[in-house]
């Protein structure tokens, strides 16, 4: 008798490719498929794939030729393994990796993957090449994960809400890639999250490619809007945390920004890329926004929510960009007083406008990265020191790396880490900052988790070993 097939995803890229992949693994689980965590002894691989960095599909090839290597191992076994590239990388090259690559027997793009069964039946008979945007609505085709394996992700979980762009940025793929904007109806966005909040997730991250551009019908077949989504999610049992990501600065409209006032479980950080601080560049871009626009509409996410902490996206060495241009970014980022960002060197992609501009030396790109990230990082710094002995609640999602260590999330993202039961994971709880790490903070539990179900556990906090562990990290 034979085992269940295993199945083996690589993700690449954002967390819509994590949140595609998972689903992916649902799917084939009515298959019979089980997930294993490395490529040697699976019977199926994917490789989902992102666009959006330099030599992206480059990456993907040389992941191939590894494949190549294991798919001819497993076959001098008797064992037939499959290949499938799926994603961003997928939809963009399509054929091209079939002839690039040939032991990849399936490519199918991001629209498409509700359809792995039936193309990977077709993929017995020769090659399948599905970068098609299908009429039907994959979410309506896709098996729900079970209890366990929700669980087992952990808990915090991500929701896709809204995929593709109609921003057209002029060095952006996605609209080429994820197709045009289209949001899920609001009454499956939250059966969805009640189902991860029944299995024990606590925390959920609404994502779309311009999450904050949702739209979709509620169930009075009116379109809605992010705000109001988030308001209908706050009032699920057991759903504590909200976020979402990632933000265009055109639609945070006035519904999101009272949500970010009204709403207690709305976490205080928010990811609002503006990729330039120069007004001439952000035109260039086809952001559709200009300097004083963004820092207005920071003023006013303060003026709801005075914790409110941003990060952001930045590429330096976009084509034409001057001296003055640059510096134009650092003051926005000294204006902002962002807490830490993402820092990118401008790379053409493939059949974007920017590609075919003349594009600037490699060094000019670099030294100014250079010096764009020490400023970041010193914010980043500054960020966490700013948190000593403060106190604030920690959603616990872990176990550490020492005994008697639980990891958990700040409010900002931060990870938190104190001496404490492993009944701690899932509960949010008081932790004091008592020690500033590199990447995270050290703390001591305050008090009994908000909302224990128990006197015992309790108890088992209030016995724990609450020393400083900065020192066990290292």
């Amino acid at each position: 008798m034979t085992g269940p097939r295993k199945l083996f995803v690589k993700s690449y890229g954002c967390q819509m490719n994590v949140y595609d992949s998972h689903r992916m693994a649902d799917t084939l689980a009515a298959q019979g498929y089980v997930e294993t965590a490395t490529p040697d002894d699976a019977d199926l691989i994917i490789l989902n794939t992102c666009h959006i960095r330099e030599k992206a599909a480059e990456k993907v090839y040389s992941e191939l030729g590894r494949m190549r290597v294991l798919k001819q191992e497993a076959a001098q076994q008797g064992r037939d393994v499959k290949v499938a590239v799926a994603g961003c990388v997928a939809q963009a090259e399509g054929e091209e990796i079939v002839r690039r690559a040939p032991t990849v027997d399936l490519v199918f793009g991001p629209q498409s993957y509700h359809r792995l069964p039936e193309m990977l039946e077709r993929a017995t008979r020769g090659k399948v090449v599905d970068t098609e945007f299908p009429v039907e609505d994959k979410f309506d085709h896709l098996a729900a994960p079970t209890k366990a394996v929700t669980r087992k992700r952990g808990v915090s979980a991500f929701v896709t809400v809204q995929e593709g762009c109609d921003k057209f940025c002029t060095f952006c793929v996605v609209p080429y890639t994820r197709g045009s904007e289209v949001s899920r109806p609001v009454e499956k966005i939250v059966a969805e999250a009640q189902r991860l909040a029944d299995a024990g997730v606590r925390e959920i991250t609404l994502i779309g490619q311009n999450v904050n551009g949702y739209h979709g019908e509620d169930a009075g077949g009116h379109a809605s809007t992010l705000g109001r989504l988030l308001h209908r999610l706050a009032e699920i049992p057991g759903a504590a945390r909200l976020r979402y990501t990632t933000s265009h600065p055109r639609d945070m409209d006035d519904s999101l920004i009272a949500a970010h006032r009204d709403l207690g479980a709305l976490m205080p950080q928010l990811h609002l890329p503006v990729q330039s601080g120069s007004d001439r560049m952000l035109e260039a871009m086809n952001r559709r926004h200009t300097r004083v626009d963004y820092l207005r509409l920071i003023e006013r996410l303060r003026a709801a929510q005075p914790r409110m902490a941003f990060t952001s996206d930045f590429i330096v060495g976009f084509p034409g960009e001057t001296d003055a241009d640059f510096d134009d970014t650092m003051k926005l980022v000294d204006d902002v007083g962002f807490v830490t960002a993402f820092t990118f060197k401008y790379s053409p992609r493939p059949g974007t406008p920017a590609a075919e501009l003349e594009q600037l030396p490699e060094t000019v790109k670099d030294a100014r990265l250079q010096r764009l990230q020490r400023d970041i990082e010193a914010r980043q710094a500054a960020f966490l020191a700013s948190q000593q002995g403060a106190t604030f609640d920690v959603l616990f999602e872990k176990t550490g790396r020492h005994g008697g260590q639980v990891v958990g999330r700040s409010p900002y993202l931060q990870p938190v880490q104190v001496m404490g039961p492993t009944s701690l994971i899932g509960e949010i709880a008081p932790v004091t900052i008592t020690e500033i790490g590199a990447n995270s903070l050290f703390g001591t539990l305050v008090s009994a988790p908000v909302g224990a179900r128990d006197d015992a556990l309790a108890k088992a906090a209030a016995q724990a070993d609450h020393r400083p562990v900065e020192a066990l990290a290292r």
